[in-house]
């Protein structure tokens, strides 16, 4: 599973192992436990990858490989690329741009994603 936090200070990403069930019900136990407000819905996230990473030409490659799992995949310009994900986000309320974005995705995708995140030397926000 693949865990996107939004912060006001950037933009991180997870690879966790733990089922995406497991996970999120974890996360809501815990704002019950605490009283504190949590929305889960379905949504869609992006972020964006520098073109020049390691792996971004196989990504590139075998987008269509990833149909169902990668939404889309737009050039923004010649240094970055913006990938958009389907999955389920969990926020303190519905409109709120800070919050955790969670997808299940193949094996290697996920492991894709996270690679050429953790290899970009300044990251994209």
């Amino acid at each position: 599973m693949l865990k996107l936090t939004y912060t006001h200070n950037g933009f991180y990403i997870d690879y966790l192992q733990e089922s995406l069930e497991a996970w999120v019900t974890t996360r809501v136990i815990l704002a019950l436990r605490s009283g504190t407000s949590l929305c889960v819905e379905p949504s869609s996230a992006s972020f964006l990858i520098s073109l020049d990473l390691p792996y971004v030409n196989q990504l590139l490659e075998d987008v269509n490989e990833f149909t169902g799992e990668i939404v889309e995949v737009n050039r923004c310009d010649e240094e970055a690329m913006e990938v958009v994900l389907e999955g389920t986000w969990l926020g303190s309320d519905i409109a709120s741009e800070e919050g955790i974005f969670v997808c299940r995705l193949s094996d290697r995708l996920e492991s894709l994603l996270y690679q050429i995140w953790q290899e970009s030397p300044v990251k994209i926000n």
